[in-house]
Protein backbone atom coordinates (compact mmCIF):
# COMPACT_ATOMS: atom_id res chain seq x y z
CA UNK A 1 0.00 0.00 0.00
CA UNK A 2 2.83 2.47 0.94
CA UNK A 3 4.55 1.60 -2.27
CA UNK A 4 1.88 2.42 -4.19
CA UNK A 5 0.61 5.77 -2.48
CA UNK A 6 4.90 6.79 -3.18
CA UNK A 7 4.39 5.72 -6.85
CA UNK A 8 1.28 7.70 -7.41
CA UNK A 9 2.08 10.68 -5.64
CA UNK A 10 5.03 10.90 -7.83
CA UNK A 11 4.05 9.88 -11.08
CA UNK A 12 0.78 11.69 -10.89
CA UNK A 13 0.43 13.92 -8.04
CA UNK A 14 -2.67 14.57 -5.49
CA UNK A 15 -5.01 14.97 -8.02
CA UNK A 16 -4.23 11.03 -8.94
CA UNK A 17 -5.79 9.66 -5.80
CA UNK A 18 -9.27 11.07 -7.30
CA UNK A 19 -9.09 9.94 -10.94
CA UNK A 20 -11.97 8.58 -12.15
CA UNK A 21 -13.72 9.95 -8.37
CA UNK A 22 -16.56 12.33 -10.22
CA UNK A 23 -17.51 9.12 -12.14
CA UNK A 24 -18.09 7.32 -8.63
CA UNK A 25 -19.93 9.80 -7.03
CA UNK A 26 -22.25 9.61 -10.08
CA UNK A 27 -22.69 5.94 -9.43
CA UNK A 28 -22.48 5.93 -5.68
CA UNK A 29 -25.54 8.51 -5.12
CA UNK A 30 -28.24 6.85 -7.20
CA UNK A 31 -26.68 3.01 -6.05
CA UNK A 32 -26.98 2.94 -2.64
CA UNK A 33 -30.77 5.20 -2.58
CA UNK A 34 -31.86 1.83 -5.47
CA UNK A 35 -30.04 -0.47 -2.82
CA UNK A 36 -31.55 0.22 0.71
CA UNK A 37 -34.93 1.22 -0.85
CA UNK A 38 -35.44 -1.31 -2.75
CA UNK A 39 -34.21 -3.90 0.52
CA UNK A 40 -37.23 -1.85 2.28
CA UNK A 41 -39.88 -2.96 -0.55
CA UNK A 42 -38.37 -6.19 -1.28
CA UNK A 43 -38.99 -7.23 2.11
CA UNK A 44 -42.59 -5.70 2.08
CA UNK A 45 -43.61 -7.47 -0.84
CA UNK A 46 -42.64 -10.59 0.57
CA UNK A 47 -44.44 -10.52 3.94
CA UNK A 48 -47.31 -9.17 2.25
CA UNK A 49 -47.17 -12.12 -0.54
CA UNK A 50 -46.46 -15.02 2.16
CA UNK A 51 -47.73 -13.61 5.76
CA UNK A 52 -46.52 -16.56 7.42
CA UNK A 53 -42.67 -16.60 5.67
CA UNK A 54 -39.96 -17.28 8.06
CA UNK A 55 -38.59 -13.66 8.52
CA UNK A 56 -34.91 -14.71 9.47
CA UNK A 57 -31.30 -14.76 7.55
CA UNK A 58 -32.44 -16.66 4.56
CA UNK A 59 -35.12 -13.92 3.97
CA UNK A 60 -32.36 -11.19 4.70
CA UNK A 61 -30.09 -12.86 2.00
CA UNK A 62 -32.67 -13.50 -0.68
CA UNK A 63 -33.75 -9.25 0.10
CA UNK A 64 -30.18 -8.24 0.18
CA UNK A 65 -28.83 -10.28 -3.09
CA UNK A 66 -32.15 -8.82 -4.83
CA UNK A 67 -31.59 -5.29 -3.81
CA UNK A 68 -27.92 -5.32 -5.01
CA UNK A 69 -28.75 -6.80 -8.17
CA UNK A 70 -31.62 -4.18 -8.22
CA UNK A 71 -29.21 -1.24 -8.06
CA UNK A 72 -26.51 -2.90 -9.80
CA UNK A 73 -28.70 -3.36 -13.25
CA UNK A 74 -29.38 0.35 -13.01
CA UNK A 75 -26.08 1.99 -12.20
CA UNK A 76 -23.36 -0.89 -14.31
CA UNK A 77 -22.86 1.85 -17.03
CA UNK A 78 -21.55 4.41 -14.43
CA UNK A 79 -19.54 1.66 -12.66
CA UNK A 80 -18.02 0.61 -15.77
CA UNK A 81 -17.46 3.91 -16.63
CA UNK A 82 -15.21 4.86 -12.91
CA UNK A 83 -13.03 1.72 -13.66
CA UNK A 84 -12.36 2.59 -17.61
CA UNK A 85 -11.09 6.62 -16.00
CA UNK A 86 -9.20 4.89 -13.36
CA UNK A 87 -7.58 2.37 -15.14
CA UNK A 88 -7.64 3.40 -18.86
CA UNK A 89 -7.55 7.46 -18.69
CA UNK A 90 -6.84 7.44 -22.31
CA UNK A 91 -9.79 5.32 -23.12
CA UNK A 92 -12.15 8.33 -22.57
CA UNK A 93 -12.23 11.66 -23.80
CA UNK A 94 -15.13 12.63 -22.40
CA UNK A 95 -17.54 11.40 -19.17
CA UNK A 96 -20.68 11.71 -22.40
CA UNK A 97 -18.54 9.55 -24.79
CA UNK A 98 -17.27 6.50 -22.59
CA UNK A 99 -21.08 6.39 -21.13
CA UNK A 100 -22.62 5.91 -25.02
CA UNK A 101 -19.51 3.28 -25.65
CA UNK A 102 -20.64 1.44 -22.17
CA UNK A 103 -24.13 1.52 -23.02
CA UNK A 104 -23.16 -1.12 -26.52
CA UNK A 105 -20.67 -3.42 -24.02
CA UNK A 106 -23.94 -3.89 -21.53
CA UNK A 107 -24.52 -7.18 -23.31
CA UNK A 108 -21.28 -8.36 -23.42
CA UNK A 109 -20.08 -8.00 -19.58
CA UNK A 110 -23.52 -8.87 -18.15
CA UNK A 111 -22.16 -11.80 -16.70
CA UNK A 112 -19.84 -9.59 -14.40
CA UNK A 113 -23.33 -8.17 -12.55
CA UNK A 114 -23.87 -11.51 -10.85
CA UNK A 115 -20.90 -10.65 -8.62
CA UNK A 116 -22.79 -8.61 -6.40
CA UNK A 117 -25.70 -10.64 -5.49
CA UNK A 118 -23.66 -13.08 -3.38
CA UNK A 119 -21.76 -9.66 -1.51
CA UNK A 120 -25.31 -7.69 -1.44
CA UNK A 121 -26.97 -10.44 0.21
CA UNK A 122 -24.38 -11.49 2.42
CA UNK A 123 -23.83 -8.00 4.00
CA UNK A 124 -27.23 -7.37 4.55
CA UNK A 125 -27.15 -10.97 6.28
CA UNK A 126 -24.38 -10.72 8.22
CA UNK A 127 -25.96 -6.95 9.55
CA UNK A 128 -29.21 -8.01 10.48
CA UNK A 129 -28.27 -11.39 11.86
CA UNK A 130 -25.73 -9.20 14.36
CA UNK A 131 -28.17 -6.82 15.16
CA UNK A 132 -30.44 -9.64 16.35
CA UNK A 133 -27.35 -10.59 18.87
CA UNK A 134 -27.28 -7.24 20.51
CA UNK A 135 -28.54 -6.50 24.02
CA UNK A 136 -32.20 -4.16 24.16
CA UNK A 137 -30.24 -1.55 25.84
CA UNK A 138 -28.04 -0.75 23.09
CA UNK A 139 -29.70 -1.46 20.07
CA UNK A 140 -29.99 2.32 19.29
CA UNK A 141 -26.10 2.77 20.35
CA UNK A 142 -24.35 4.18 17.40
CA UNK A 143 -21.28 2.03 18.44
CA UNK A 144 -23.51 -0.99 17.93
CA UNK A 145 -24.52 0.01 14.55
CA UNK A 146 -21.19 0.76 13.60
CA UNK A 147 -19.79 -2.60 15.11
CA UNK A 148 -22.43 -4.31 13.38
CA UNK A 149 -21.74 -2.58 9.89
CA UNK A 150 -18.16 -3.15 10.01
CA UNK A 151 -18.45 -6.89 10.87
CA UNK A 152 -21.07 -7.16 7.92
CA UNK A 153 -18.70 -5.50 5.84
CA UNK A 154 -15.73 -7.08 6.30
CA UNK A 155 -17.39 -10.90 6.08
CA UNK A 156 -19.21 -9.86 2.73
CA UNK A 157 -16.23 -8.55 1.12
CA UNK A 158 -13.97 -11.55 2.33
CA UNK A 159 -16.79 -14.19 1.12
CA UNK A 160 -17.09 -12.11 -2.50
CA UNK A 161 -13.79 -10.04 -2.92
CA UNK A 162 -12.73 -13.02 -5.73
CA UNK A 163 -15.79 -11.73 -7.99
CA UNK A 164 -14.81 -7.77 -7.21
CA UNK A 165 -11.59 -9.19 -9.00
CA UNK A 166 -12.56 -11.02 -12.22
CA UNK A 167 -15.52 -8.21 -12.46
CA UNK A 168 -12.69 -5.80 -12.74
CA UNK A 169 -10.12 -7.05 -14.54
CA UNK A 170 -12.98 -7.91 -17.61
CA UNK A 171 -13.66 -4.10 -17.43
CA UNK A 172 -10.86 -2.74 -18.02
CA UNK A 173 -9.55 -5.13 -20.79
CA UNK A 174 -8.80 -3.27 -24.30
CA UNK A 175 -11.49 -3.55 -25.70
CA UNK A 176 -10.37 -3.57 -29.78
CA UNK A 177 -7.97 -7.01 -28.32
CA UNK A 178 -9.95 -8.49 -26.06
CA UNK A 179 -13.18 -8.75 -27.21
CA UNK A 180 -13.81 -12.19 -27.45
CA UNK A 181 -12.57 -12.86 -23.65
CA UNK A 182 -15.41 -10.31 -22.95
CA UNK A 183 -17.36 -12.85 -24.19
CA UNK A 184 -15.77 -15.71 -22.09
CA UNK A 185 -18.05 -14.77 -19.09
CA UNK A 186 -17.42 -14.55 -15.37
CA UNK A 187 -16.69 -18.45 -14.32
CA UNK A 188 -14.66 -19.03 -17.26
CA UNK A 189 -12.57 -15.19 -16.70
CA UNK A 190 -11.94 -16.60 -12.97
CA UNK A 191 -10.12 -20.11 -14.15
CA UNK A 192 -8.31 -18.33 -16.67
CA UNK A 193 -6.77 -15.43 -13.83
CA UNK A 194 -6.34 -18.44 -11.65
CA UNK A 195 -4.32 -19.81 -14.31
CA UNK A 196 -2.04 -17.37 -16.28
CA UNK A 197 -1.80 -15.80 -12.67
CA UNK A 198 -1.97 -17.83 -10.11
CA UNK A 199 -4.99 -18.30 -7.77
CA UNK A 200 -3.79 -15.43 -5.41
CA UNK A 201 -4.48 -12.98 -7.77
CA UNK A 202 -7.82 -13.56 -6.99
CA UNK A 203 -7.42 -11.32 -3.66
CA UNK A 204 -4.70 -9.25 -4.91
CA UNK A 205 -5.62 -6.03 -2.97
CA UNK A 206 -8.07 -7.89 -0.29
CA UNK A 207 -6.32 -5.84 2.99
CA UNK A 208 -6.34 -2.46 1.04
CA UNK A 209 -9.78 -2.99 0.25
CA UNK A 210 -10.65 -3.58 3.86
CA UNK A 211 -9.67 -0.14 4.56
CA UNK A 212 -12.50 1.04 1.82
CA UNK A 213 -15.11 -1.30 2.49
CA UNK A 214 -15.32 -1.87 6.20
CA UNK A 215 -15.61 1.73 7.25
CA UNK A 216 -17.92 2.26 3.98
CA UNK A 217 -20.46 -0.29 5.53
CA UNK A 218 -20.27 0.70 8.45
CA UNK A 219 -21.64 4.55 7.93
CA UNK A 220 -23.51 3.15 5.27
CA UNK A 221 -25.99 1.20 7.64
CA UNK A 222 -25.62 3.61 10.53
CA UNK A 223 -26.77 6.66 9.02
CA UNK A 224 -29.15 4.49 7.19
CA UNK A 225 -30.85 3.19 10.50
CA UNK A 226 -30.42 6.44 12.43
CA UNK A 227 -32.55 8.33 9.20
CA UNK A 228 -34.98 5.85 9.59
CA UNK A 229 -35.34 6.47 13.05
CA UNK A 230 -35.26 10.64 12.65
CA UNK A 231 -37.49 10.48 9.97
CA UNK A 232 -40.04 7.57 11.70
CA UNK A 233 -39.85 5.25 9.26
CA UNK A 234 -41.81 2.11 9.75
CA UNK A 235 -39.48 -0.43 10.74
CA UNK A 236 -39.16 -3.19 7.73
CA UNK A 237 -41.45 -5.75 9.39
CA UNK A 238 -44.40 -3.22 9.04
CA UNK A 239 -46.57 -3.78 6.72
CA UNK A 240 -48.61 -1.37 5.26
Amino acid sequence: MSGSVRRIAKTEGLLGFYRGNGASVARIIPYVDLQYMSYEEYRRLFVQAFPNVWKGPTLDLMEGSLSGGTAVLFTYPLDLIRNKLAYQQQYCISLLCCYCRTLMLIMATAPTLFGIFPYAGLKFYFYEEMKRHVPEDYKKSIMAKLTCGSVAGLLGQTFTYFLEVVRRQMQVQNLTASEEAELKGTMRSMVLIAQKQGWKTLFSGLSINYIKVVPSAAIGFTVYDTMKSYLRVPSRDEVD
